[in-house]
């Protein structure tokens, strides 16, 4: 069983006969002497998607879930259950959207690399990759002698993301986006 110091955005633990997945974590240090770093976790609820936040001592044992991880692939969006398939035995799950509000905008038909997690065969969450690439759809002109300067601007991506991008990224370019933080990376 970790412990709360241990736990990190994507971990699925059980508090109160409920399941969850770790969305943030804020670490506070406080200034008084002998005080103990204090860890602020908001959750959300799996399968149903509510928030929860608990404060925690460092030292203080949460209780693991026992999850199975199968390779799946992004096929639709169908209102508001996202459909995937099992790379392996071609099973499909759904999810609603609600319970990966933060992961969504990343997701495209076809998208590899995603990770179900699945407790007792149903699932619960998904893991993405840690970057996608995305095609531009629609943004200002690109200026020629842009690339010396750290200027940026709003850009839509093919999935209807808009995020910053740097002033020499033309429409119809790739771009690779960070999932966890939504911002670019680079050129693809």
């Amino acid at each position: 069983m970790p412990k709360a110091s241990e736990l990190k955005r994507g971990h699925v633990v059980e508090l109160n006969d409920h399941v969850y997945v770790v969305q943030n974590v804020d670490v506070r240090n406080p200034t008084s002497r002998g005080a103990t770093t204090l860890y602020k976790i908001r959750f959300s609820q799996l399968p149903e998607g509510g928030k929860h936040e608990v404060t925690f001592a460092g030292d203080d044992i949460v209780k693991s879930v026992a999850l199975e991880r199968r390779r799946v692939s992004y096929l639709y969006r169908e209102d508001e259950l996202l459909t995937f398939m099992d790379l392996e035995d071609y099973n499909q799950y759904s999810l609603n959207v609600d319970t990966i509000e933060d992961q969504a905008p990343f997701l495209s038909d076809g998208l590899e690399g995603i990770m179900a997690l699945l407790i007792d065969g149903q699932i619960v969450t998904v893991e993405l990759p840690s970057s996608v690439i995305l095609e531009v759809t629609e943004c200002v002109p690109g200026m020629q002698s842009a690339s010396a300067t750290g200027r940026t601007k709003p850009a839509i991506l093919s999935n209807g993301l808009e995020i910053q991008v740097p002033e020499y990224i033309k429409q119809g370019e790739k771009v690779k986006v960070n999932t966890e933080t939504g911002k670019f990376m680079a050129r693809a």
